[in-house]
């Protein structure tokens, strides 16, 4: 079977990759390759590329914040990343602007990468001033997320991350749910007061091996 010349091409393009390049003090390389104006074509999956912003590596997401890698460990598959997204709503001088991209960390990753069952899951309540607490949480208010007056943000962790989980019974009415990957202490502990730490300090992702591309499939 014919291929077309540039198809033939780009795939020879894709099976050569980007050499390593480095963002911060983080060497990027396979599967994972840098963007930028000095990268004119694609060196692989779109899941796999990676941003490098004020020296800060950051993997694409399908919401409106990605992920800033940490390290990366190639040989085991995995990496330490943070959700930008929760990140910034630590930091922003108004979270109202921010609560539209409330969502769980899962639903932003790419098909390749997993959130491994290490992490423990810290989850966060976004609830109006209305809102009846019963106490049968030790739920922890955070001091620097929240809306105003209008919204008050609780922190709460739970157990080992599952992602088959059924987070049903963590829902607490008047408040929007969101759950996201921390690592605990070596011991698999973490107590919510530390909130800010846990989210600053990331979570670990593991990754499938990229499948080979339909083309190359085809021309083997």
């Amino acid at each position: 079977m014919l291929v077309p010349a540039h198809e033939e091409q780009q795939q020879q393009q894709e099976e050569e990759g980007c050499s390593a390049k480095t963002c911060g003090n983080l060497t990027i390389s396979d599967p994972f390759w840098l963007a930028g104006k000095d990268t004119e074509r694609s060196c692989g999956s779109l899941d796999f590329e990676v941003n490098c912003h004020n020296n800060t590596p950051i993997l694409r997401s399908s919401g409106l914040f990605g992920f800033q890698i940490i390290d990366i460990t190639y040989e085991e598959h995995n990496l330490r990343a943070v959700d930008l997204g929760k990140l910034n709503l630590l930091h922003a001088s108004n979270s109202c602007d921010i609560f539209s991209s409330w969502q769980n960390t899962s639903a932003k990753l790419g098909r390749p990468f997993w959130i491994s069952n290490i992490n423990l899951d810290l989850i966060m309540y976004n609830c109006t001033e209305a809102t009846h607490l019963d106490g049968s949480r030790a739920l922890v208010e955070t001091k620097m997320m929240g809306c105003g007056n209008q919204n008050k943000v609780f922190a709460f962790v739970g157990g080992r991350y599952n992602e088959t989980a059924d987070y049903g019974g963590i829902a607490v009415e008047g408040c929007d749910t969101c759950v996201l990957p921390v690592l605990g202490s070596s011991s698999g502990k973490a107590n919510a007061s530390d909130y800010k730490r846990l989210i600053s300090s990331g979570f670990v992702l593991t990754w499938d091996t990229p499948p080979q591309p339909p083309l190359a499939r085809k021309l083997s």
